[in-house]
């Protein structure tokens, strides 16, 4: 019971789905430059798993609330994950991001 309650947790779900999509564009970045079948399938497993995880999310909260907290996770994970790719942003894509982590704040407040 206690697995059920983990994945019926709000927190847990946004944070999931977050998740879910910063993998999947890490998994783009290797499907652009080297595109095999394990790859697409890893894709198209974790797409899966970040559409239940949403699903679960939207049944508890609002859409708006859902997006902002995916969005949030999502776009840490990418900033962070941009770094650790060897493709580092610059000042100006560095801004934009903070702008969108802002809007994000805003619009939860």
């Amino acid at each position: 019971m206690l697995v059920v309650e983990f994945f019926s947790n709000k927190a847990v779900l946004a944070i999931a789905a977050g998740v879910g999509y910063a993998i999947a564009t890490l998994l783009m970045k290797i499907a652009s430059e080297d595109l095999t079948t394990a790859v697409i399938g890893a894709i198209a497993l974790v797409l899966a798993a970040v559409v239940i995880s949403e699903i679960l999310l939207l049944r508890q909260v609002d859409l708006g609330l859902a997006y902002i907290a995916i969005m949030a996770t999502e776009t840490l994970l990418v900033l962070l994950a941009t770094y650790f790719v060897g493709q580092p942003l610059s000042g100006r894509e560095l801004a934009g991001g903070a702008l969108v982590l802002a809007g994000v704040a805003i619009v939860s407040y």
